[in-house]
C-alpha cells in the first residue's frame, strides 16, 4: 500500500499542471493554503544589503 503525500500535488513548481489536469482542484487548494501553519514570525526584516544596490 502506498500513500500518497499531498503536499506535492500543491508543488508550486507543478500546480498549474495539475490543476489543468484535474489532479488537484482549486477548492482543495485553497482548503490546503489555510491549513498551512502561520509563519509571519519567521520573516526576516533586515534591510539589504549596500552591495546589491551598487552593482
Amino acid at each position: 500500500m502506498t500513500t500518497r503525500d499531498d503536499h506535492k500535488d500543491y508543488d508550486v513548481r507543478t500546480l498549474e499542471r495539475k490543476l489543468r489536469k484535474g489532479v488537484v482542484n482549486k477548492k482543495d487548494y485553497e482548503k490546503y493554503l489555510k491549513s498551512l501553519p502561520d509563519a509571519t514570525d519567521k520573516i526576516d526584516t533586515a534591510p539589504p544589503d549596500k552591495e546589491d544596490d551598487e552593482g
